[in-house]
């Protein structure tokens, strides 16, 4: 039914499955029907139909609260289909429960979303593969969301970040008095997680002893903590990710088998973003929106970097990025002077300046050459510190070749950021990069000759 004011939408809206709603200059129709419906109590999803061109638009709306996108004239079923596929809802969901914003615009990611949302709906183990920062945990997150146990609480164990000691006691919790030190009971991660997902991450690195017990624990849905004597019962779904090759690491005797295919009922593959080129601009604006609430412009060449760049990365890459140009930037408009890629100029300052030209990024065949960021002169104004650091001065003249205008760039970059924070430890937060990684750039950068006096 087509409804042309909110009091005809409220009318209607009781009788409505959805909201299907046309955009054209920004969202401030769609904050009014989501408010309307917030005051009606009432819990529809909202489907935006957006030019096809107009992109920023369709990810302003997504960071708004459409629960997708679609183009003005896409009038195929199929897309139908995905709208009710990706978010048919949850008989268990709270009304107004707030839906995890992601972004899945490639064809490949749309398919995964739609796989994962019907999975969500059987309480079966779940296992995710795909290489690191690919948003493994984004999409755990979305089984649980889209799931029963959407009220229930999300904990999360990296299993490579831990102490192999503490992963046991971690995972299956302690009675007072089990060890020295057990000054008290503790629950662990499974308990937390009663009634919700537990999420084990990169499980490919837990040690074999512990696979044992924890496919003990999966089988017969209890455990026991660590000095205790009574069995817990367990209603705990859990979800796992690596980015190792399992059956590999089967055949190696790294990891049990048997384990494997107790949390691999069902496996999805998540893409490395080089592979899945459509959710590059979408989630480069989502990461922008992210670092501030103004609107954000990409120029369109600093969109055909983002495009080309092959993010050995992935989507942890893409947000370091965009950080970076939000500290560079002072306009809102990102252009290609504010882009700086981590491994493609470190890549470039390590190679002899002969070789420079042919140790480029390994692009697809047919794509267009990569375009050079002529450097740009930052404006910054110093804060108090102990020892005040005084921006790079502009360059004399653009840079002859390629990996010239990299150096320029870069020391550009780290000495505008150096001047506009009280410490090198804050610097290399706003970079995106450790306190270790930039001493080792400035010391690179030294090393090539630029002037780095003033931030000593």
């Amino acid at each position: 039914m087509s409804v042309n004011t909110l009091d005809h939408l409220l009318a209607h809206a009781v009788d409505a499955a959805m909201v299907v709603l046309h955009l054209t200059l920004d969202v401030t129709r769609l904050k009014a029907v989501q408010q309307l419906l917030l005051d009606a109590n009432l819990s529809l999803p909202v489907v935006c139909r957006v030019d096809r061109n107009d992109l920023d638009l369709a990810v302003e709306a997504t960071q708004a609260g459409a629960l997708t996108v679609l183009a003005t004239d896409d009038v195929r079923p199929a897309a139908w289909h995905r709208v009710h596929a990706h978010f048919k809802p949850s008989g268990t969901r709270a009304p107004n429960t707030p839906v995890r914003q992601v972004v899945f615009v490639d064809p490949a990611s749309q398919h995964l979303l739609a796989l994962a949302r019907k999975v969500a709906q059987a309480d079966v183990t779940a296992l995710l593969v795909g290489p690191t920062g690919s948003g493994k945990e984004v999409l755990a997150r979305v089984l649980h969301e889209a799931s029963g146990r959407a009220l229930g609480p999300f904990v999360a164990l990296n299993c490579a970040a831990m102490p192999e000691n503490l992963i046991e006691d971690m995972l299956f919790g302690h009675e007072k008095g089990a060890f020295t030190g057990a000054h008290r009971e503790q629950k662990g991660l499974f308990e937390q997680a009663q009634g919700g997902t537990l999420f084990l991450d990169e499980i490919g690195e837990m040690p074999m002893h512990l696979q044992s017990k924890l496919l003990r624990v999966l089988q017969e849905r209890q455990l026991t903590r660590l000095g205790g004597q009574s069995v817990i019962q367990l209603n705990v779904r859990i979800v796992a990710a690596t980015n190792k090759d399992l059956k590999q690491a089967i055949a190696e005797r790294e990891f049990r088998e048997d384990l494997y295919y107790r949390i691999a009922t069902f496996r999805m593959r998540l893409l490395p973003l080089r592979e899945r080129p459509g959710d590059i601009i979408p989630l480069a604006m989502q990461s922008l929106m992210q670092q501030a609430a103004q609107p954000w412009r990409l120029h369109p060449q600093a969109k055909q970097m983002l495009l080309q760049y092959p993010w050995p990365g992935n989507v942890r890459e893409l947000e370091n990025v965009m950080r970076r140009a939000v500290v560079l930037c002072t306009d809102h408009h990102i252009t290609p002077a504010h882009l700086m890629f981590d491994d493609w100029l470190t890549h470039h300052m390590a190679a002899p300046k002969e070789q420079a030209s042919l140790d480029a990024p390994d692009f697809e065949a047919g794509a267009p050459a990569w375009p050079v960021a002529v450097p740009v002169t930052v404006q910054a104004t110093p804060v108090s510190m102990a020892s005040p650091v005084t921006p790079a001065p502009a360059p004399a003249e653009v840079p002859v070749d390629l990996q010239s205008a990299v150096r320029l760039n870069e020391h550009q970059v780290i000495m505008a950021t150096l001047a506009s924070t009280p410490s090198k430890a804050e610097a290399a937060k706003r970079l995106g990069i450790s306190p270790r990684t930039l001493r080792y750039k400035m010391a690179q950068l030294r090393e090539h000759g630029m002037n780095m006096a003033a931030a000593c």
